[in-house]
């Protein structure tokens, strides 16, 4: 063989190991996105206000490999997230909204995971009279005709989105106007927008002993640290609080992790998960703070 050929065929061989080096780079990368790398979860502020996160998130990243980014903000910000393709998965609560943000193609594998109520609660005074009450809307009219505090989130977030839906039930349309975002807001100082998250608006509440819609998880969390607001209006049907989580749509935006999305709806709707989420707040409270009701969750329980 001459010179020639032997340079020839060292080059063949040379750039033959090169392109299977490259291969196996790209093939192992690949099984690492899959099984490791960082997950965005926009999710509500009462999931991490509650500590629940903290205390099941743990498993899922010591199972995958997989670092969770929590972004913590309402309902509204966590979908326009998910719009814009700046997360890889939602966990939120509000139920037409997540039906919408499906439909429009923006989520895929949505499912149920967990649900918990919403309770109005206020100063131990009730300068509205409303302690007692089964009929929230009974209550807010209460409060509106007394022009007792009350401290709105404000922000667009899955409470918030409810505190609207009960206020247009209370016939107090006259008293009302709509905002920017067509929104109903009861007229008058009385009723105060904060524009801020849950356990944020709770504390706004205390100092100024001011009424406020709150979802149980994040009171009683609260409570349990130093809290001098009361539960006054619980029970209604219409304070019922379910979550959903639900994945980003790859084809909407491709570059979302969407293997490590699929991985953790499995993982969170799973009956191991379901347990943990079942037996969070159990032995603080004497109850749990979220119930679970994966489709897993309720076809074996």
């Amino acid at each position: 063989m001459s010179h020639l050929k032997q340079y020839a065929f060292i080059i063949i061989v040379l750039f033959g190991l090169l392109g299977a080096g490259y291969r196996y780079f790209v093939f192992s990368t690949e099984i690492a996105e899959t099984h490791t790398g960082q997950l965005r979860l926009a999710t509500t502020t009462s999931t991490d206000d509650s500590g629940l996160l903290t205390a099941i998130l743990p498993d899922f990243e010591r199972r995958y490999d997989i670092v969770v980014e929590v972004i913590a903000v309402g309902t509204g910000q966590a979908m326009q997230l998910g719009e814009h393709g700046n997360t890889d998965v939602l966990l939120v609560h509000a139920r037409q909204r997540e039906d919408a943000f499906v439909e429009a193609g923006f989520g895929i594998n949505r499912h149920d995971v967990m649900y918990n109520d919403f309770v109005i609660i206020g100063p131990a005074s009730d300068p509205a009279g409303i302690r007692g009450l089964t009929d929230v809307g009974v209550a807010l009219t209460q409060i509106a005709q007394q022009q007792s505090l009350f401290i709105s989130r404000g922000d667009d977030s899955g409470t918030h989105i409810k505190e609207q839906q009960l206020w247009k039930s209370t016939q107090l349309s006259p008293d009302t106007e709509k905002t920017e975002k067509n929104t109903v807001v009861p007229k008058g100082d009385w009723y105060q927008s904060a524009g801020q998250g849950m356990g944020a608006v709770i504390s706004i509440a205390n100092e100024q002993q001011a009424y406020t819609l709150s979802d149980r998880a994040t009171y009683l969390t609260r409570k349990a640290i130093q809290l001098d607001l009361e539960i006054m209006v619980e029970g209604d049907s219409r304070l019922f609080n379910p979550y959903g989580v639900i994945a980003i749509n790859p084809k909407k935006h491709p570059l979302v992790n969407h293997t490590a999305a699929n991985l953790f709806i499995d993982w969170l709707v799973s009956l191991d998960t379901q347990q943990q989420i079942g037996q969070f707040g159990q032995k603080q409270f004497g109850q749990p703070l979220f119930v679970p009701n994966s489709d897993v969750w309720t076809a074996t329980n």
